[in-house]
């Protein structure tokens, strides 16, 4: 953190970020005494939740495998359905992802075209002090009407149309803190950070719009997380006077321990939810975490990783089955492809890849979909557009018949040297960006976040551990991993220029890389390391 921050200690709060002009705006007495109130109440109980995953990995690394719980079967065998959902959520047929902290990003996916937008605080966005605070700025400007403005690098006016798409936030995951502020000594958490910031300051103005406080929850690995959510969100509605279930919140399936309790999480958030989502790319990050260390589940290159096979296709499948259920909406996945300027074959390509991912969507039951791109949104809604309504809830899916064994099964394909050469390359320009503040990241035509470094470097990390044979004969090993990585920085380096690489964090990036990829342990997240990295560099 810089050493010129400003320190602010009201009732054991201290703002150690940096307060620049206008922050207090965001950082209101009042504000801050919310969120301290959120820690204060909920904290310790997040952190035990944070410990019990530990707990449960431990089992996992001793060969249990991740089942269906025998004390909540009669939440899966019972008849019961989630609360009616809002008007303004009741199509999402396309839904386009975007990083909360850049303002013309922003105008742009709410022009999109798209029915519904997530403004992601979480893998899209890297937590520096300015783009988190950035982000509740741009958030508080767009519900007051003020978020146009006028680009001095081209004199283009943004303003937001008169029909935006509907707009829903991602605040970080339970295992993240912010570091910038503080409450009774210890770092608050990001999750409470961004969810109670957010909706201090904008909830009634919502609710006057005709739409309300509406959430992605990312990461979560049980329906003890989810209780602890829904109490959260209990206690924020009766704080501020309004009414309970007003909150909406469409929960992420991107851990493969969630998968195996999906009724269980819609239950303990039926007053407040509108759906799950296909997390994938998180998804597979989770499935070689949780299952690392068995030797059963080592998975090809990534992609080979594809959605229409194995693990993947059963959990897309169970998601629609369960969702449509219980009366919510199952979302599917990210179609991250990017516009490839002046290529049209590229383009073409591209696009029909998209066409095909979300034909295989509607085909399965997903009553909407992500991209990632504004240029999608007309590709996704040429498949979705042909829904009979504005969703799939009344396909039940009764024929699907999905278990432990479909959920485990894991993807057949080679692992290659051109596959482990391209998550050494990619992992690492991902890191680079991330620690100079960037979460949204074109590489090689795909917009790519947080999760495509995590895969990259838990692929590797699980064929050195486990000592795997690539196609050409050769074991991966540290020593062969470490020669592939410099090769591949060298011709980064000199594809870039002395200037870029530089002026760059690609030295701690290729650091972290290296150091994660070959270390014993799996780590949880390279985001928590990475984080201190941008701490150290905002120092």
């Amino acid at each position: 953190m810089s050493k010129a921050a400003a320190t602010i200690n009201a009732d054991g709060i201290a703002v150690k970020g940096t307060m620049k002009p206008g922050y207090e705006r965001v950082l209101t007495a009042e504000a801050l005494d919310f969120v301290a109130g959120l820690e204060r109440k909920f904290g310790a109980r997040r952190r035990e939740l944070l410990e019990a995953r530990t707990e449960r990995q431990k089992k996992f690394d001793a060969g249990e495998l991740p089942d269906f719980l025998p004390e909540t079967r009669s939440i899966r065998e019972g008849d019961w359905k989630v609360a009616p959902i809002p008007k303004d959520l009741l199509d999402r047929r396309v839904e386009i992802t975007g990083p909360v902290d850049n303002r013309k990003m922003v105008i742009n996916a709410l022009n999109s075209g798209a029915q519904s937008y997530m403004s992601d605080f979480e893998d899209a966005a890297a937590p520096t002090w300015d783009n988190m605070i950035g982000g509740q700025f741009n958030m508080m400007a767009y519900w007051d009407n003020e978020i146009g403005f006028t680009d001095e690098t081209n004199g283009k006016r943004y303003d937001v149309s008169e029909k935006p798409a509907t707009l829903i936030v991602r605040p970080r995951g339970w295992h993240l803190e912010e570091a910038h502020v503080e409450v009774d000594g210890r770092p608050v958490s990001a999750s409470l950070f961004d969810f109670g910031l957010y909706f201090f300051h904008n909830a009634k103005r919502q609710i006057a719009a005709g739409s309300g406080p509406y959430f992605y929850l990312p990461k979560m690995e049980s329906h003890k997380e989810a209780r602890l959510w829904n109490d959260v969100f209990v206690h924020a509605q009766k704080a501020l006077g309004i009414a309970k279930g007003t909150i909406k919140v469409t929960v992420l399936i991107e851990t493969l321990p969630a998968a195996f309790e999906m009724h269980e999480i819609l239950h303990e958030l039926k007053d407040h939810i509108a759906g799950l989502n296909c997390g994938r790319w998180d998804y597979i990050f989770s499935y070689i975490k949780r299952l690392g260390k068995n030797p059963n589940f080592i998975l090809p290159d990534r992609a080979q990783v594809v959605m229409g096979d194995a693990f993947l296709n059963a959990y897309s499948l169970l998601l629609v089955k369960t969702c449509h259920e219980r009366g919510a909406f199952a979302m599917g996945g990210m179609a991250a492809q990017i516009p490839v300027k002046g290529d049209e074959a590229a383009n073409d390509a591209a696009f029909k890849k998209v066409l095909a991912d979300k034909e295989r969507e509607v085909t399965n039951g997903h009553d909407g979909t992500w991209v990632a791109h504004p240029d999608l949104v007309e590709v996704a809604m040429e498949i979705f557009g042909k829904l009979e309504g504005p969703n799939q809830l009344a396909r039940q899916r009764q024929d699907v018949n999905v278990g432990q064994k479909e959920l485990l099964q894991p993807h057949k394909g080679e692992r290659t040297e051109g596959g482990m050469r391209e998550c050494a390359r990619v992992g690492v320009q991902y890191i680079e960006a991330w620690i100079g503040g960037r979460g949204a990241v074109p590489l090689y035509n795909l917009m790519e976040d947080a999760a495509t470094a995590e895969i990259s470097r838990t692929q590797i990390w699980q064929w050195i551990y486990h000592g795997a044979t690539l196609s050409d004969g050769r074991k991966v090993t540290p020593e062969l991993f470490t020669e592939m990585l410099d090769d591949e920085m060298k011709a980064l380096r000199e594809t870039l220029g002395e200037a870029r690489w530089n002026e760059g964090h690609f030295e701690q990036a290729i650091r972290l890389f290296s150091e994660m990829t070959t270390a014993q342990e799996c780590e949880e997240f390279l985001t928590l390391p990475a984080y201190r990295l941008i701490l150290e560099n905002e120092a």
